[in-house]
C-alpha cells in the first residue's frame, strides 16, 4: 500500500468509524449472532492474490458488524465501561502509524519518556503519593490490563519475600478479581496457597482481623506470606476494602500490599472522591487502575505504580547480549521491558496523553461526575419501586439490584432473575450483566459510556419494569 493509497483508504476508514459512532444507537446493543455465524459468512480459505481494500470494508459491514457487541452504545450497561473516545482512537492510530517497539529506551526514547511523563501526570491527577513518580524509587508503567499488572506485582512481591523452596502464600477475598488467583497459578503457587480472607456480610469488604489471623497461622506453619490484595471497587459490587487497616496488618507482618483499583481508581481525579485511597500513600507497595474502563481511553491501557521498583526489576530483568546498549548501561534511563511480562511493547502512552490533553482534568472530572449522577438517579428509581431491592452501597457508576420474587425460594428467585436478564439482553435495547452476593443473583447496571445520557438510563429502567410485568 503506497502512501497515496493509505491516505485514500485511511480517510475512508476514519469516515467509517465516525459514521459507526454516530449511528451506533440504531443497532442492537448485544450481538444477535449465533455461534459460527461470523465465520460461516467469510471464505474458508485465505485469498491467493491480494484484494482491494473496498472488499475489506464491504465484509466489515456485511459479516463482521452483525457479530459485534457494541461496547460504546449508550445503552451498554454490562460489566464495566470500556470507554473509547475520539482523541484516544486518534492516539492509537498514531501509535500504529509510528510502529514503535519500545522495549528499551534506546529503541525509541520518545516512547519511554512520554510514558514516564504521562503516568506521572495521571498520578498527580489522582492525588497518588509522590513515591509513585518515576523520578523516585518507585514509578509507573502502562500495562495492557490489570491482570498483567497484578501478575507483575505478585512476581515483585515474591522476589522481595524470598523463601524459595518454601510454601509462599497470597491473600485475597471472595470479592477479589479472579486475575489474582490466576496470577498465583502462573507464578507456580499451589491452589491452597492463595488464601481466602473473610468479608463483612453487608459491605463485602475484607476483614483485616481475619487476614491477620490467617497470616499468623501460615507463618506458624512455616509459610512465607508474600502479598495481600486489597480492592477499591470490586468487580462484583464495587465494594471497598479498608486499605489503611489492611496496610497496618501488612506493615506489621512484612507483607507486600497490592491495591487493585482497576475500575474505581480513576474516580479519584475528583478531589471529593480521594477518600477511596485512604492508606494508599502510607502502605501500598503497588497500585493499579485502568484508564480504559472509565477514563475515556480505549482498551488496552492499565497503569501500575510501585513504591519501590527494585524488586520488580530484580524479578523480571534478563539482559541478553542483543539488548545491551550504552544508554541502558549508563543507568540513566528506564527500560520498560523490565517492568512487564513480555519483552515487546506498544506506544500506548500516545492515547492516554491525547486524552488528558484533549479533555483536561476538568473534562475528565465532568465525565466521572456524570456517570455517578446518573447512577444515583437510577438507584433512586429502584429504591422507590417496592418490586425491587436495591443494594445500598453504590459510590461510583455501578448500581446492583434485584427483583423481589414473593413466595419463591432463593434458588427459584435467582433463576427468575437470570431469565429476566436474558430477556432484556435478547431484546437488543440494552445490555446488563449480573453477579451474586450473599447467595442472591443481582443485576448490575454499570453507567459510564461516553454516549450515555439521562434518556438512556430512563429508557433502560422503563424496559426493566416492563419486562418484569
Amino acid at each position: 500500500m503506497t502512501p497515496e493509497e493509505f491516505r485514500e483508504y485511511g480517510k475512508r476508514v476514519v469516515d467509517w468509524i465516525a459514521d459507526y459512532l454516530a449511528s451506533i444507537e440504531s443497532r442492537p446493543v448485544r450481538s444477535q449472532a449465533k455461534p459460527g455465524d461470523v465465520r460461516s459468512a467469510l471464505p474458508e480459505r485465505p485469498p491467493e492474490e491480494g484484494e482491494p481494500f473496498e472488499h475489506v470494508l464491504a465484509d466489515l459491514d456485511r459479516a463482521i458488524l452483525p457479530g459485534v457487541t457494541h461496547w460504546q452504545h449508550p445503552s451498554f450497561f454490562a460489566y464495566f465501561p470500556a470507554n473509547a473516545s475520539g482523541p484516544a482512537i486518534l492516539g492509537d492510530l498514531l501509535s500504529s502509524g509510528l510502529g514503535v517497539q519500545g522495549m528499551v529506551w534506546a529503541t525509541s526514547p520518545a516512547c519511554t519518556e512520554l510514558e514516564s511523563l504521562v503516568v506521572d501526570w495521571l498520578a498527580e491527577l489522582l492525588g497518588l503519593p509522590q513515591g509513585f513518580r518515576t523520578d523516585s524509587a518507585g514509578g509507573g508503567v502502562i500495562q495492557d490490563t490489570a491482570s498483567s499488572a497484578s501478575l507483575v506485582a505478585l512476581l515483585a512481591a515474591l522476589r522481595r519475600a524470598g523463601g524459595e523452596g518454601r510454601r509462599r502464600t497470597v491473600y485475597v477475598s471472595s470479592q477479589t478479581h479472579s486475575s489474582l488467583e490466576k496470577a498465583g497459578r502462573i507464578a507456580g503457587l499451589a491452589a491452597g496457597d492463595v488464601r481466602a480472607v473473610n468479608v463483612d456480610e453487608h459491605t463485602l469488604a475484607m476483614d483485616p482481623a481475619h487476614l491477620d489471623e490467617l497470616i499468623a497461622a501460615d507463618v506458624a506453619d512455616g509459610a512465607v506470606p508474600a502479598l495481600v490484595c486489597a480492592t477499591i471497587g470490586t468487580t462484583s459490587t464495587t465494594a471497598i476494602d479498608p486499605v489503611r487497616r489492611i496496610g497496618e496488618v501488612c506493615r506489621a507482618r512484612g507483607v507486600w500490599l497490592h491495591v487493585d483499583a482497576a475500575y474505581a481508581g480513576v474516580s479519584a481525579i475528583c478531589p471529593e472522591l480521594r477518600w477511596i485511597n485512604d492508606g494508599v500513600a502510607e502502605y501500598a507497595d503497588s497500585y493499579v487502575t485502568n484508564p480504559h474502563k472509565w477514563l475515556l481511553t480505549n482498551f488496552d491501557c492499565s497503569v501500575l505504580w510501585l513504591a519501590d521498583r527494585a524488586p520488580m526489576i530484580e524479578a523480571l530483568s534478563i539482559l541478553p547480549e542483543y539488548l545491551r546498549n550504552a544508554a541502558s548501561a549508563s543507568g540513566e534511563v528506564i527500560d520498560y521491558r523490565d517492568w512487564q511480562i513480555p519483552l515487546g511493547r506498544r506506544f500506548r502512552a500516545l492515547k492516554l496523553w491525547s486524552v488528558i490533553r484533549w479533555y483536561g482534568a476538568e473534562g475528565l472530572r465532568e465525565h466521572v461526575h456524570k456517570g455517578i449522577a446518573l447512577a444515583d438517579e437510577f438507584a433512586a428509581l429502584v429504591a422507590a419501586d417496592e418490586r425491587f431491592e436495591l443494594r445500598q452501597d453504590h459510590p461510583f457508576g455501578l448500581v446492583c439490584f434485584r427483583p423481589r420474587w414473593p413466595g419463591l425460594s432463593t434458588a427459584d428467585a435467582n433463576a427468575a432473575t437470570l431469565a429476566l436478564l436474558e430477556r432484556l439482553n435478547d431484546s437488543g435495547d440494552l445490555y446488563l450483566s449480573h453477579t451474586k452476593a450473599n447467595g442472591n443473583v443481582l443485576l448490575r447496571m454499570a453507567i459510564g459510556a461516553p454516549a450515555t445520557e439521562r434518556e438512556h438510563v430512563l429508557a433502560a429502567w422503563s424496559a426493566i419494569r416492563r419486562e418484569l410485568g
